[in-house]
């Protein structure tokens, strides 16, 4: 049971203390109207869905590993209710400038407008998916208190049913499709028999926090940085994994181009995956006498990972004890689980969507309860 990483992911059914206060939107309401960007490149209103029988309004956003959970089931509300006159918009409710690097440990996408569309793109959502983390006033009419929230109005645009999609967001749990429920009596002509249901996921990310991400960098830029030497059987030891962590290891050097323009993109994968079963470790492969010169820069770079030097003039040694097949071609990085197998292996710049995909599907997207 992975407690701290449910309490690190902030999976949370209440707001927190310094959160606006928002009220949900209660059964027999308005839907609000609403004009939001789409990111199929078009502006979507309450009139484009005039024509639905019931209109299901979701909010829910990339990072959120719940969220996540439903997007499959998401899509299949959308294929089998479509004939039948219910119309699916799901709206993003966060502001990406009040999420910590901490808060994206299950996912390889924040919540910008860009980002939006990358994951819609990947996962082919099927329905029209909004951005309103620019104001978020749009979603303070609503309340929704997590992603995913769900809001199904009736032909006259009135709410009868909020709340979860289902009871589980491991789909193999799930005993009450409560969304489906409200959906298939309302369409028999029937009021849901229940109405209201309380929601589970991550908590509303409402502008403001900024000053608590700021707050939390700080204290990043506090943490100590050190710079170890390693030898041959050192790094032959790293390569071969030994252990439970998935480990990502980085060569670089501070002469190298590349591997100084690409650092900050793997001290930030660091800070976003480090507290889940995951350790980054950077080489510097400048020389013995270099120390202070890989220091410094470690320390600009707040790297308060492990970080290691070449203990020996002999190079050559150090690459074959790591990896024979490596070239010598700097920046080099390799993804290697806890039995020493390679997940990636990278010989010039990273891809930085690609390595967080890589790191994801070693150590999972699914929060482990």
């Amino acid at each position: 049971m992975r407690f701290f990483a449910l309490l690190l992911v902030c999976f949370t059914l209440h707001a927190a203390p310094d959160d606006p206060v928002v009220t949900t939107l209660a059964p027999g309401a308005a839907a609000p109207d609403f004009t939001l960007p789409g990111v199929d490149g078009r502006d979507w209103s309450l009139k484009d869905f005039a024509a639905a029988k019931l209109l299901v309004v979701v909010f829910t956003c990339n990072h959120c590993p719940t969220a996540q959970a439903y997007e499959e089931r998401l899509k299949a509300i959308v294929v089998d209710y479509k004939n039948k006159g219910v119309a699916v918009v799901a709206i993003s409710p966060n502001d990406p400038k009040s999420i910590r690097l901490d808060e994206l440990g299950y996912t390889d996408l924040s919540d910008t407008f860009e980002e939006m569309k990358i994951r819609a793109a990947e996962r082919q959502f099927n329905f029209p998916y909004l951005y309103d983390g620019e104001t978020e006033a749009v979603s303070r009419q609503y309340g929704p208190t997590t992603t995913p929230h769900a809001f199904v109005f009736d032909g006259e645009r009135k709410l009868r049913y909020v709340g979860r999609i289902d009871d589980s967001e491991r789909e193999s749990l799930v005993k009450t499709r409560d969304l489906r429920s409200a959906l298939d009596g309302l369409l028999a002509g029937n009021t849901p028999a229940v109405a209201q249901t309380k929601a589970f996921g991550c908590s509303i990310k409402w502008a403001g926090k900024q000053d608590q991400v700021k707050a939390f960098m700080e204290k990043l830029a506090k943490e100590p940085v050190s710079v170890e030497a390693v030898d041959a059987a050192g790094l032959a030891a790293l390569r071969k994994g030994e252990g439970s962590k998935l480990r990502l290891i980085n060569f670089w050097a501070t002469w190298c181009g590349p591997c100084v323009t690409e650092f900050p993109e793997l001290v930030e994968i660091n800070r976003m995956y480090r507290h889940r079963d995951f350790e980054f470790v950077a080489v510097s492969a400048n020389f013995p006498d270099e120390k202070n010169e890989v220091l410094k820069f470690l320390t600009r770079q707040q790297a308060s990972n492990r970080n290691l030097l070449f203990g020996s003039t002999d190079k050559y040694a150090l690459m074959a004890a790591f990896d024979k097949e490596w070239s010598g071609a700097l920046p080099f990085t390799v993804l290697v689980n806890g039995a020493g197998e390679t997940l990636y292996k990278k010989e010039g710049a990273i891809e930085a969507p690609e390595l967080k995909r890589a790191i994801l599907k070693a150590i999972g997207r699914e929060m482990k309860h």
